[in-house]
């Protein structure tokens, strides 16, 4: 599998100098959120606002009601959870054009519970005007900027620094409200978003190998959740999974059940997630693997839905791999059929 060195920081260059309009504002976090070139190369359109969080969403409001288009950089914890009365009074309440650019969502740092946010989904869905994206990999992260052009209102972004996957062909952009059909199938519909694809797509390989029939769909808005994908999804399938870095309050989970529940379906739905707690300062690795988030806790909460043992080992999940990736999703689309 091919990984892509820091996009997003390659990207906000390439977005800012076509848009003169647009201010990259720092949390004192320049470097981890990957905007040290961006401020080298466009000087002019950067800001720094120091630890002040509160601060930089009430400059954002104001910057945006003169004509710019702030995108704020900080952890994603740090975008709501601090600032939530600002955000939701000097930004969302007057629906201005400001983007909210959230890195290390989830459980992807190990700096615990302070710094993990794993209720940003469900709590940023609750606020009118949002709209809210979640990236899983480098393609994603390459096109995701040019997705917000024309979304008029607040924009949040959980954002993935480092070094990416490319999971995604390149010439498959970001787009609003419509998920990546990855794979077709009628046994089982995985969806699934963030870092947890990458889990998935390696649980659906496995999954074929044993004779499973999987539809997986990577979801990439997480509101609006009105994607006409997922919903014929749903509507053609009797047992569902959702796998989210996130609490399974509120987040992905949360919006395939409203989805089901509103129009009426009878699929049952079983969600992969963090459970009612919070996190603790561990590995990202060790985490997914606690919270069963991970190849083997997806293959292993299937199991218990199809009511048997598909004899995968541990061997079997080392040595998988989703190379390349065009003829993986090629193929896992025809092998299902």
């Amino acid at each position: 599998m091919d990984y892509v060195a820091n996009p997003h920081s390659k990207n906000m260059v390439r977005y800012g100098r076509l848009r003169p309009n647009v201010m990259v504002l720092s949390g004192d976090l320049t470097g981890s959120t990957e905007i040290s070139e961006f401020k080298k190369e466009l000087p002019d359109q950067f800001v720094s606002m120091g630890m002040a969080e509160q601060n930089m969403l009430s400059w954002a409001g104001g910057m945006a009601r003169e004509g710019y288009i702030p995108f704020l950089h900080t952890f994603a914890v740090f975008l709501y959870r601090r600032p939530y009365d600002q955000l939701s009074m000097s930004v969302a309440y007057p629906n201005l054009k400001v983007r909210l650019i959230g890195f290390l969502p989830g459980i992807m740092t190990p700096g615990g519970v302070t710094h993990q946010a794993i209720e940003d989904i469900s709590v940023l869905r609750s606020v009118p005007n949002m709209t809210i994206f979640e990236t899983g990999d480098a393609t994603d992260v390459e096109t995701v900027l040019d997705a917000t052009d024309d979304i008029h209102g607040p924009v949040y972004i959980r954002m993935l620094r480092g070094n990416i996957p490319r999971l995604f062909p390149e010439d498959e952009p970001f787009c609003f409200n419509s998920a990546r059909l990855l794979s077709e199938g009628g046994d089982i519909t995985i969806l699934s978003s963030g870092i947890c694809t990458e889990e998935a797509m390696r649980a659906v390989k496995l999954l074929q190998a044993k004779g499973v029939s999987v539809k997986h769909l990577h979801v990439s808005t997480l509101k609006p959740f009105t994607d006409p994908k997922v919903l014929k999804a749903l509507k053609e399938s009797k047992l569902a999974v959702t796998v989210e870095n996130h609490q399974i309050i509120g987040g992905l989970g949360t919006a395939v059940a409203d989805m089901i529940a509103e129009n009426g379906l009878g699929v049952k739905l079983t969600k992969i997630g963090i459970p009612d707690t919070y996190a603790q300062g561990a590995s990202k690795d060790y985490l997914m693997n606690k919270f069963g988030l991970n190849t083997r806790g997806i293959v292993d909460t299937i199991e218990k839905l199809l009511g048997k043992s598909l004899a995968v080992s541990e061997e079997d999940i080392a040595k998988l791999t989703l190379e390349p990736i065009k003829e993986f999703i090629k193929d896992a689309r025809l092998d299902a059929l």
